[in-house]
C-alpha cells in the first residue's frame, strides 16, 4: 500500500512539474502614445532556450501581431536544438517580421557569427547594437556581450564594467515615430548607476533573462535571477511610464529545470495612438 501511494505522489510531481513548465500564460499591456501613427501590436518572446514550443506558435497566429520582438537566449549555449529552432524560427517569420536580439546564451557559443548569419537567412532581423525602422516603429536592438559566468560575479561584487550604449540611444532619439529598445538584461533600464537605460529618449524596452525569478513564492514573489541575485526586482512585469520597461518571464529553462509558480509566458503589447 505504502509503494502504491508513493508511485502516486510520483506520478502527481511529474504532472505538476510538466504543467508548471508548459502552461503557457499570456500578458496582454496597452500602451497610448502621440508618437504613433497607426495602432500596432507587438509580441514579445524571450528565452526559448532551445524549446521549440509548439504551443506558443498556435497562441502567437492566434494574436495576429504586426510584429514579433525576440529578446535573446533563442538557442542555449550547448546549441541544442539548433537545426530544431531555425525551422521553427522560420513559422515565426511567416506570421509577423521578426526582430532578433542576442542573449548570453548564444554569446557563449564558438560559433556566435555563423549561427547569426543562420538566423539572417532564415528572415529574422538580428540587430546588434543596430536600429531598424518598419511603418510602425524604430526597434533598437542592443548586443550588451555580458555573456560569461565571471561577469555575474563582477555584477554581485559591483566591479562589472557596462558599455556605455549612449551612441546608439543618441542616435534612436533622431526618429520621430514610436521607439522600442530591445535589451536582454532588464536591470540595465534603471538598476545600472551612470550607463541606465532609463535616461534616454524612447517608448518602450522589453527584456527577458529573469526567467520570472525561477521559483515565484506567494507573498514573497520571484526568488533568484542571475546578475540580479536573490530577490530580483525586475523579473516580471513593467516597470515605469515613458520609458516604459516590460520583463518577460520566458518560455523555457536554461540549466536550471522547474519552474514554480512562474508559467511560461507571451507578452503581447497593443500600441494606441493617444
Amino acid at each position: 500500500m505504502i509503494y502504491f501511494a508513493i508511485a502516486i505522489l510520483v506520478i502527481l510531481l511529474i504532472v505538476f512539474c510538466y504543467y508548471e513548465n508548459n502552461k503557457l500564460d499570456l500578458t496582454y499591456y496597452n500602451i497610448k502614445s502621440e508618437k504613433c501613427t497607426d495602432n500596432f501590436k507587438i509580441v514579445q518572446l524571450s528565452d526559448f532556450h532551445s524549446k521549440p514550443f509548439e504551443k506558443v506558435i498556435e497562441k502567437v497566429k492566434a494574436e495576429r501581431p504586426d510584429i514579433i520582438c525576440i529578446t535573446g537566449d533563442f538557442i542555449n549555449d550547448k546549441g541544442k536544438n539548433k537545426d530544431k529552432m531555425l525551422e521553427y524560427g522560420k513559422r515565426l517569420v511567416e506570421i509577423a517580421p521578426v526582430y532578433y536580439i542576442t542573449g548570453n546564451h548564444e554569446r557563449r557559443l564558438d560559433y556566435f557569427d555563423f549561427l547569426m548569419s543562420e538566423l539572417k537567412e532564415i528572415g529574422f532581423n538580428v540587430l546588434l547594437n543596430e536600429a531598424a525602422e518598419n511603418e510602425h516603429c524604430t526597434i533598437l536592438g542592443l548586443d550588451e556581450n555580458q555573456a560569461d559566468f565571471s561577469d555575474y560575479k563582477a555584477r554581485r561584487n559591483g566591479t562589472f564594467k557596462y558599455k556605455d550604449m549612449k551612441p546608439y540611444f543618441d542616435n534612436l532619439s533622431k526618429a520621430d515615430d514610436f521607439k522600442i529598445v530591445l535589451s536582454h538584461f532588464p536591470e540595465n533600464f534603471e538598476g545600472i548607476k551612470e550607463l541606465n537605460y532609463s535616461q534616454y529618449d524612447f517608448d518602450l524596452q522589453l527584456s527577458g533573462h529573469a526567467h520570472g525569478g525561477q521559483w515565484i513564492f506567494p507573498f514573497i514573489g520571484p526568488l533568484f535571477s542571475p546578475g540580479q541575485g536573490v530577490f530580483p526586482k525586475y523579473a516580471r512585469g513593467s516597470f515605469g511610464e515613458r520609458p516604459k520597461l516590460i520583463v518577460s518571464r520566458g518560455l523555457g529553462n536554461s540549466e536550471f529545470p522547474l519552474r514554480l509558480f512562474n508559467h511560461p509566458e507571451i507578452v503581447v503589447v497593443n500600441v494606441y495612438k493617444n
